[in-house]
């Protein structure tokens, strides 16, 4: 290797202080790391479930805000959470972009109904919205149940309704889930998992 007097005295110089921190105790891996702490350190974080699909990864939540009258809770970290037996704190690229999709401001938060002709969205409130698709769900029901077929065979279903499944709840939830809407006659049953 070919070096200047300059050069030397550099190399010499960074050697020697680099040396010396090490010495004294002052590790660079440790000071990284306390920078990442320190980010953290006044969040309360919160166990989830990724959202996204079947698989179901564990997720650790970090929000900043402690609930007092002027203090505006945030979303400030999501990671993979290392005790999750699934994923063992891995993620895929979506599950970790998750923190994009809670921030942004397209996302819809809030129920929202266009009427029949209207080009519009409209902010409805959950008691509304619930009873709308109870109200709407029975009167499909009660038009297009069928009970026999053209056989005379007592069936018992209903056709026009369909059920989306989310993939991500757990056996006992999913199994209720299936009997309510078996029970409601609907054949037509999928997970989220498949979409």
């Amino acid at each position: 290797m070919d070096m200047n007097r300059r050069q030397f005295f550099r190399v010499s110089a960074a050697g020697l202080v680099g040396s010396s921190l090490a010495a004294m105790g002052f590790s660079p891996t440790a000071a990284l790391a306390e920078t990442r702490a320190f980010k953290l350190a006044h969040a309360s974080v919160a166990r989830s479930t990724c959202p996204y699909c079947s698989v179901s990864c564990g997720m650790l939540i970090y929000k900043l805000g402690d609930g007092a009258k002027n203090a505006k809770e945030r979303i400030i970290h999501v990671e993979g959470d290392p005790d999750h037996p699934v994923s063992r704190g891995s993620l895929c690229p979506k599950g970790a972009g998750v923190l994009d999709m809670i921030n942004s401001p397209n996302r819809v938060k809030y129920p929202q109904v266009r009427e029949p002709g209207s080009k519009e969205w409209k902010r409805i409130g959950w008691d509304e919205a619930l009873t709308r698709i109870a109200k709407l769900m029975k009167a499909d029901r009660d038009a297009n149940f069928v009970q026999k077929n053209d056989a005379g065979v007592t069936v018992n279903r209903w056709l026009t309704t369909g059920f989306l499944i989310c993939s991500s709840s757990s056996n006992e939830s999913s199994y209720l889930t299936v009997k309510v809407a078996r029970g409601l006659g609907m054949v037509g049953i999928d997970t989220q998992a498949r979409v």
